[in-house]
């Protein structure tokens, strides 16, 4: 029986509120704490107004080579290691598959995907295709992949080399149990030692916006409201209050 590592999954309540912050804030925020580029390049939204927040579960691909990989070996459903990062899936977890930007390759179908979304699966990110778009399609299932093609996982050039290891996604190092953000911008990726600062950060920046927001849609001036300008603070200050006594209520 092959084994493969599971991954150590972060606090749900940390997941939770990252659920409530948007992937540009994300980024926004880890880019000013030195992480400049979390943005996958690549995968794309296949079903815009999907969001997703959970960990990792990683699948690496590397190129086929005859010594290491023949056909022959996959008779063996049990040997074929895109199934296994399955296995390991729990509520809420994220798929991310390093597919090297292969276009003819599709690594998960309609049974994998149905298995995945079954087991509570939170969304699949594939720099890469799947297979089966209209029955995958039907599962509603929020995926993120360079695109589509009719061709099996292993049918062309790559074959699935490692479960739970770190890897390179849409050019961003993803380590297992990382935390992927995703939605109609992109995916993110958000390591769990910084979560907790961007969650803070985050929300402070929210608190801003949402009233600088409100100043702009008024015709108020872009040099006194984004950024917020230390001379109107006061202002947000008030607003704040008055926010909150109201939600109160």
């Amino acid at each position: 029986m092959t084994h493969t590592p599971d991954i150590t999954r972060p606090p749900k309540d940390m997941i939770d509120a990252l659920k409530e912050i948007g992937t540009a804030t994300v980024a926004g925020t880890l880019g000013h704490m030195g992480f400049r580029n979390p943005h996958m390049v690549g995968p794309v939204p296949q079903n815009r107004g999907k969001s997703i927040v959970g960990p990792a579960l990683t699948l690496q691909f590397m190129p086929q080579r005859p010594d290491l990989f023949t056909e022959g070996e996959y008779a063996d459903p049990e040997t074929q290691l895109h199934r296994h990062v399955l296995y390991h899936a729990q509520e809420g977890d994220v798929v991310v598959v390093d597919a090297r930007g292969d276009m003819s390759s599709g690594v998960f179908g309609d049974m994998m995907s149905t298995y995945f979304k079954g087991r509570g699966g939170a969304g699949i990110v594939i720099d890469g295709c799947m297979r089966d778009r209209p029955n995958v399609e039907k599962l509603d299932l929020p995926l993120w992949l360079r695109g589509w093609t009719p061709n099996y996982h292993v049918q062309t050039s790559i074959y699935p080399n490692a479960v739970n290891v770190p890897i390179a996604c849409g050019g961003v190092t993803v380590i297992p149990g990382d935390i992927i953000v995703a939605d109609d911008d992109g995916v993110v990726v958000l390591p769990v030692a910084m979560a907790s600062k961007v969650i803070e950060e985050s929300q402070k920046h929210h608190d801003w916006e949402e009233f600088s927001r409100v100043k702009l849609m008024e015709g108020g001036s872009l040099q006194r409201y984004y950024p917020l300008h230390d001379d109107a603070r006061g202002e947000y200050e008030e607003w704040r209050e008055t926010n909150r006594l109201e939600n109160r209520s």
